[in-house]
């Protein structure tokens, strides 16, 4: 077992899937992770949509989104875990006059590199008054790994992993975030051969 010095952390990075990954929640899909530790893994898929909009999610939750930019964003998949439950990946917001490393939000993870995920209703509500983080994406579910179980997937070359760009998870249709994160490694998708990653 290796000690926690040998213990890689990906927290804010991304996971690619590789070709060979069929698993129908993660097979082409980008996941961001929030939190990497000796104990697991969770993290939010980025790039699957699903058949609703934020415009339909805040009408079933009775709130009007006070964003008309947002209306059509697809709420994401995030991952088979809670699936029913929502999950908000936004850049960091902070009281003012508060502790620089306290998020406005009840129920809030603050991940190094900048960015926070939500699961409290109070950043919806803000969001439903034109407030709220001005760059943010909604899933539904999220993605989660228990004690060694991502690692042995990343000795089976199931993930690449690359420093995350929040450009590619705010500013990038959801469509090409595949694309656009293997080229942060520069890669494109016919390079990928199921045996490539084995040295």
């Amino acid at each position: 077992m290796p000690s926690e010095a040998d213990q890689i952390n990906l927290t804010h990075h991304f996971l690619i899937a590789m070709p060979q990954l069929e698993d129908v929640s993660f097979a082409r899909s980008v996941v961001y992770l929030c939190e990497h530790s000796p104990r697991g893994a969770l993290g939010l898929v980025i790039n699957k949509p699903t058949d609703i909009n934020l415009q339909h999610l805040f009408d079933k939750v009775d709130l009007p989104l006070g964003r008309a930019d947002l209306a059509d964003t697809p709420v994401l998949q995030g991952g088979p875990v809670q699936t029913e439950r929502g999950f908000v990946l936004h850049e960091a917001v902070h009281a003012q006059g508060g502790d620089a490393g306290e998020s406005v939000y009840a129920s809030t993870m603050t991940i190094p590199g900048g960015l926070e995920m939500t699961t409290s209703k109070d950043v919806l509500e803000a969001i439903a008054t034109g407030a709220g983080p001005r760059r943010m994406l909604v899933t539904l579910g999220y993605s989660a790994w228990g004690e060694g179980q991502l690692e042995s997937e990343l000795a089976e070359n199931s993930w690449l992993t690359v420093d995350a760009d929040p450009a590619v998870i705010f500013d990038t249709p959801v469509e090409e975030r595949y694309a656009k994160a293997l080229l942060l490694l520069g890669l494109q998708a016919w390079m990928l051969s199921p045996g490539a990653g084995h040295a």
